[in-house]
């Protein structure tokens, strides 16, 4: 049985037209009743969500007004893209270190009536670093596909000018969003704005842009979750680190990690006889988006030419054309 908080939560939503905030409070009711031992109410509660949300896309919403949240107006349009992404924790293949932070992070989240009935806050503002290709954009996908939020992705590209406060200027047009609609916002390559002081050329102004977005983190007591992700934690500022509630690095994956992602590419082929741990030291090394490419390749060339089977050599040969492109050596292809 709901709270009678997520009860006027679920009321206050609707009053308000926040779809989103609708969706989170109505999925925290379906986990709470599985909790419960109610799994077939769970089931159903999820399944009439799910049903809700795609009405939604397709144009149907509580009410005739138009969802701020699909539409940003303005310039704000210009700093953000939005996406329903759906999926789901266990679409990944991480270390078990960074599923438990996750899931702890979603479990906050879909608890944050609850939390904040006891004067706390739920984590929500994280800090992903780790090589490229290790899961952090998905991340940001399957946090917001897990707790039915939008996922706004922040377009560094535009929020960053050559003219001096502009760039902070926008920053606050976001972080005004960030406040007004609950959802996922993205930083990705956070290091463009998050990069230790005098380590540019334009020492003045980036230390500008870098005390706004410190001092807009901290302000920030919004409903919504800010992920900032980066390839290069070694460069970014130390104050940077304090302003989030977890940090959670990413890494490579290892030999297991390895073989499962191969296997869960290739799931649908016929497979010769497969030496999987010869693949995987093949490939260790590689990130989860290079082996996931390097399969789609293998896959490819095997759909082209209409065969129903995939080798292990043919596998072994497109992970070391990635490992080749990798570290620039092409002769050994």
């Amino acid at each position: 049985m709901a709270s009678a908080e997520q009860i006027k939560a679920l009321l206050k939503s609707y009053i308000d037209d926040d779809e989103s905030h609708f969706f989170s409070v109505a999925m925290q009711v379906a986990a709470h009743e599985a909790r419960l031992g109610h799994g077939k109410l769970a089931d159903e509660l999820r399944q009439l969500i799910d049903v809700a949300k795609a009405r939604r896309s397709s144009g149907s919403s509580f009410s005739n007004k138009p969802i701020p949240i699909s539409q940003p107006r303005g310039e704000l349009a210009g700093l953000l893209e939005v996406s329903y992404p759906k999926f789901r924790l266990n679409h990944m293949i991480l270390e078990e270190t960074v599923v438990e932070r996750l899931n702890r992070v979603i479990r906050e989240q879909r608890n944050l009536a609850k939390i904040q009935e006891y004067g706390l806050a739920p984590r929500r503002k994280i800090l992903l670093v780790g090589p490229p290709g290790t899961g952090k954009t998905m991340t940001a996908s399957v946090l917001a596909g897990e707790l039915g939020l939008p996922l706004f992705q922040v377009r560094l590209d535009a929020v960053l000018t050559k003219y001096m406060g502009e760039t902070a200027a926008k920053l606050r047009q976001i972080f005004d969003a960030i406040t007004a609609t609950r959802g996922i916002y993205f930083f990705d390559e956070c290091d463009a704005i998050g990069s230790q002081r005098g380590l540019s050329n334009d020492v003045g102004e980036i230390r500008r842009v870098l005390n706004s977005f410190l001092q807009m983190l901290e302000q920030d007591q919004s409903q919504s979750v800010i992920i900032a992700a980066s390839n290069h934690a070694e460069i970014l500022d130390y104050a940077l680190f304090r302003r989030f509630d977890d940090v959670i690095e990413y890494g490579l994956p290892n030999q297991e990690q390895i073989i499962l992602t191969l296997q869960s590419r290739l799931i649908t082929f016929k497979l010769d006889t497969i030496r999987w741990e010869f693949l995987a030291e093949v490939a260790d090394g590689l990130s989860y988006v290079e082996i996931v490419r390097a399969t789609e390749d293998a896959i490819k060339d095997s759909i082209i030419h209409d065969r129903n089977t995939i080798s292990e050599e043919e596998i072994a040969k497109v992970l070391r054309e990635r490992k080749a492109v990798r570290i620039g050596k092409f002769s050994s292809l």
